[in-house]
């Protein structure tokens, strides 16, 4: 499990690789949070594309995060998702709150 982070033109790039339990999702979210605490940006964005896999605490780093961009008047979205893991998404209502994508970030920000 690893993130990696990006910062520019007022967007936070996060890139989540690994696995998405209960284990590694609180070191995950303490980094992520970190990361939006000190850049502020208006629009977070999740790239889920080198995550093998996810549990339910994926749907928990994804509302947290929400909450945290909502208290800055930033924005949450959510991208680079396996067709399972974008249907648990919607299914459980996040659509509602982020923009929810199954294609990730087409570029060399990694």
């Amino acid at each position: 499990m690893s993130v990696k982070t990006d910062f520019q033109d007022e967007v936070l790039y996060c890139f989540l690789s690994g696995e998405i339990d209960h284990h590694s999702a609180l070191p995950m979210r303490l980094e992520i949070d970190d990361k939006i605490e000190i850049s502020r940006p208006k629009e977070t964005i999740l790239d889920f594309t080198d995550v093998t896999f996810m549990d339910s605490s994926g749907i928990g780093l994804v509302m947290g995060r929400y909450k945290l961009c909502k208290s800055f008047d930033g924005t949450l979205t959510v991208c680079g998702l396996s067709d399972s893991s974008y249907k648990v998404m919607k299914l459980a209502g996040l659509s509602n709150i982020a923009n929810i994508k199954k294609g990730g970030i087409k570029n060399d920000r990694k």
